[in-house]
């Protein structure tokens, strides 16, 4: 089938369902076409050899990229983040429509939510099915995150969001709670399907010649969160358990991978603390991630203590799985009971120090016979339930079964 793949950010920036997704659905047998914005994610700063013109063509890996123009932004204005979002909303929506080669599937990701809207008006005039991809609840997420207040304007998303969803053929959640969410807002449970995310498989693969001094690792417990660092992640709550482990356990390290509007103000926290036992390391290419994790003893997933995170799976989980090393779970609900299932490592109470502090401690004084078997569990419960080869395969059916209805 010809698969038109729909979203905002696509490589060179960081993704979940880009490059790696469309070149798995193209070794099954499919055409993909990829709509995109010009790359400037996470930054809002425009990729270095990229200029915005109308449209700009590129050949990734084999799979047809399409670049539409934009208005660059990711910073914490909700004007200029929704000028980034409606802007891409606006071009990929003409090129959809006057100049794409007519797909017999749409694929949209989302988020933002107005990139529904775009697969939304493409479908509708080319008269062609679309499975939304849900990775944000919106407006929760706006809510939740502090993006946006004003109850009013929430409503109206939220009235869009339920208008994409009568639009699309079918949705695809990435949590039971955002199936659970939906069907009681309601949408039909026929029209909903479970696909866990996966990782970059292949990032994961620690290279033979790491370019990054980990020597600051050595001899110690070291507790690795890698990944963005902003107030969803509410990470101050992790300073103060460092400062607490540190008066029983003084081999156990924390260690901050990655960027965020809230990195510079985690590190007075911590030289306010006076903790030494906390280290930030810069944002770092995939590949170099990855080799921090594996030297990890354990790997970190925190989320605010808020309903919304209570049904998502945050993202690094799949790759901590695919790992294989013990999880320490701050977050509640969905992601707190992969976990518990996959039995890869613990759970504690989000934005509480103790339960934190608590958690690390039990790791620590585990013997390393027992963290391998949970890091064992990890990576086979990611194979039979996460992986690239398992979630690609359930897109396929749901696409199949789009265009069997269509028919």
């Amino acid at each position: 089938m010809r698969i038109l793949l729909l979203t905002q950010w696509f490589d060179p920036e960081p993704t979940f369902k880009g490059l790696l997704f469309a070149r798995k659905l193209q070794t099954l047998g499919h055409e993909v076409e990829v709509i995109t914005g010009f790359p400037n994610y996470p930054g809002g700063k425009l990729y270095p050899g990229y200029r915005q013109k109308w449209c700009s063509r590129e050949v990734l890996e084999g799979i047809s990229v399409t670049r539409v123009p934009l208005y660059l932004s990711h910073d914490e204005s909700a004007i200029k983040r929704m000028l980034n979002y409606f802007s891409f909303s606006l071009t990929s929506c003409l090129y959809g429509i006057l100049v794409a080669k007519k797909p017999d599937v749409i694929y949209v990701y989302h988020p933002p939510m107005t990139v529904g809207l775009s697969g939304a008006m493409i479908g509708l005039v080319r008269r062609v099915p679309f499975v939304y991809d849900i990775q944000d609840l919106w407006p929760d997420t706006l809510r939740a995150t502090g993006m946006m207040s004003n109850e009013r304007v929430l409503g109206v998303v939220g009235r869009i969001c339920n208008w994409i969803y009568r639009r699309a053929s079918h949705l695809v959640v990435l949590s039971p709670g955002f199936r659970r969410l939906l069907i009681q807002r309601g949408v039909p449970e026929s029209k909903i399907s479970l696909i866990y995310n996966w990782c970059d498989e292949a990032a994961m693969q620690v290279p033979k010649n790491g370019s990054v001094d980990l020597s600051f690792m050595d001899g110690r417990f070291n507790l690795v969160f890698a990944g963005n660092m902003g107030k969803a992640q509410a990470l101050d709550a992790v300073i103060a358990a460092a400062e607490i482990v540190a008066a029983t356990d003084s081999q156990v390290q924390f260690v901050f991978v990655g960027g965020g509007i809230q990195v510079d103000a985690l590190k007075t926290m911590s030289n306010s603390l006076g903790v030494e036992n906390v280290r930030f390391l810069p944002r770092m290419p995939m590949s170099e991630v990855g080799t921090v994790l594996t030297k990890a003893d354990a790997l970190l997933v925190h989320l605010k203590n808020d309903p919304l995170f209570a049904i998502t799976i945050p993202s690094k989980t799949q790759a901590y799985l695919a790992v294989g090393k013990p999880i320490l779970m701050g977050v509640a609900g969905d992601a707190a009971e992969l976990i518990r299932q996959a039995r890869a490592g613990i759970t504690v109470t989000p934005e509480s120090p103790e339960s934190i502090a608590q958690g690390v401690l039990h790791l620590a004084q585990l013997s390393a016979e027992d963290r391998n078997k949970m890091g064992q569990n990890a990576i086979d419960f990611y194979e039979k339930e996460l992986s690239l080869r398992v979630g690609a395969g359930r897109f396929e059916d749901v696409f199949n079964n789009v265009l069997s209805r269509e028919k």
